[in-house]
């Protein structure tokens, strides 16, 4: 399917089937769960459950296929994750710009089948025994071409499947698959790398995309809560920009958002440094530290569906999640044990995921439809662009000053991104996201 073909409308033609034109329901809204009463969103929570633990398998196996191949090397690392992570800085405003003009649930589908492809090369490569490091680092730059124009379509999708009025509930059980995911997705792998090899744990990632993709194809169009269809034209990026320029809270939450993502959530280079050079474990050990990490995202995801449920996102659960998400990341790096420091990690997720779902959720409800996409596209690229940087970065603190660096030196400017954003959101003159959403 060519992805620029797949226009969600043509002009003139009615935005949205009229029984998918309001919200639901006042009545419909409440409960931790409240979102899967949608049968669109139904579907593809059921294919992301599936997805998502593939996913997490397959980023673990990398990893430790990285550090295997480069001879436990933390700066190899660090690269992967670069490459991985570069496209993001490129494609994202113009993939925002793509899901705002085209059908979201196509352009996902497409974006899935790639998704398994590069997963079934990867698996083949390593199964045969022929696979390089530097193989890996090819199929990390494609993977990062097609998430940088995946998550942006994935996060504004999210409105049209449930509506607005429960945005911050769909948002948060996105999370809480997502890291329950974490949960199992890690602990298989770990054990499994040591069991059957990393190969085989790819292709199993491929099988389980196959969900979602089934999940897109066999949701009903015509009770999507579509927007006005946005016709190609000229300048749209640069109107997009100039939206969010305009609005100071935006540009105050974006740069918390990079700051923090970029200096203070390194963990999926730093977890498999510590587990490797601090506390001398193998794929077993790291593998049970991102487990202990997505206990607490876990929780944190159900929490935030519980309080999306029932009230507005609030600026101060952004901001106190925040902080506590660098002090606690601060503390952790001092951990004298590896049952101490994994302990430790569970807040650590706990604060992470509240802070990062506050956050997308205050972006998507606080902005005009017709903006959404190219909105979350720019949301996108600050949450993760910085990892080109931050990547490298983090592997070259480990390697000159230690494992432990990473934490206490991110958590400290976690802390103090914090401090700069919170003066600047709470003096803002406009302060859409003050007036419009509750404070806490």
């Amino acid at each position: 399917m060519s992805i620029t073909g797949s226009a969600a409308q043509t002009p003139g033609s009615p935005a949205v089937a009229p029984s998918a034109v309001a919200d639901p329901p006042d009545r419909a809204r409440h409960g931790m769960f409240a979102s899967l009463r949608v049968p669109n969103y139904r579907l593809f929570f059921s294919g992301q459950v599936i997805s998502n633990i593939g996913t997490w398998v397959q980023r673990i196996a990398q990893d430790w296929l990285v550090f295997s191949l480069s001879g436990n090397n933390p700066v190899a690392l660090g690269i992967a994750v670069a490459l991985q992570f570069t496209p993001t800085l490129l494609l994202s405003l113009w993939a925002g710009v793509l899901a705002d003009r085209v059908d979201k649930r196509k352009l996902l589908i497409t974006i899935q089948s790639g998704t398994l492809i590069q997963a079934v090369v990867l698996g083949v490569l390593d199964v045969s025994g022929v696979v390089l490091l530097w193989h890996v680092y090819v199929l990390c730059f494609a993977f990062g071409c097609l998430s940088a124009i995946e998550v942006p379509t994935r996060q504004s999708f999210v409105a049209e499947m449930v509506g607005k009025g429960q945005v911050a509930n769909a948002v948060a059980l996105n999370s809480s698959i997502f890291n329950m995911a974490r949960i199992i997705g890690p602990a298989i792998a770990g054990f499994a790398i040591v069991a059957i090899g990393t190969g085989w744990l790819f292709i199993a990632n491929a099988g389980s995309t196959l969900a979602v993709i089934a999940a897109l194809a066999l949701m009903k169009p015509d009770r999507l809560f579509r927007g006005p269809a946005v016709v190609r034209g000229k300048g749209q990026l640069r109107e997009g920009l100039r939206y969010v320029r305009g609005r100071s809270d935006l540009m105050a939450l974006m740069a918390l958002v990079f700051f923090i993502s970029t200096f203070g959530i390194t963990f999926f280079i730093s977890l498999a440094v510590v587990a490797g050079n601090v506390f001398g474990t193998e794929a077993d050990g790291y593998g049970l530290l991102s487990t202990m990490l997505a206990v607490g995202t876990f929780t944190g995801a159900l929490a935030s569906a519980r309080r999306g449920s029932r009230r507005a996102p609030s600026l101060r659960v952004l901001l106190l999640s925040a902080f506590a998400l660098g002090a606690i990341e601060f503390c952790t790096a001092f951990m004298p044990t590896y049952l101490a420091f994994g302990i430790a990690l569970v807040p650590l997720g706990f604060a992470t995921i509240t802070f990062l779902n506050t956050a997308n959720a205050l972006v998507q409800t606080s902005v005009s439809p017709q903006m959404r996409g190219r909105v979350m596209g720019l949301y996108v690229l600050v949450l993760m662009g910085g990892n080109p940087v931050g990547g490298p970065l983090t592997g070259w603190l480990a390697e000159t000053f230690g494992g432990r660096s990473p934490f206490y030196l991110g958590g400290a400017v976690a802390m103090l991104a914090v401090v700069v954003a919170g003066v600047v959101l709470y003096r803002a003159r406009q302060t859409p996201l003050r007036d419009a959403l509750r404070l806490g």
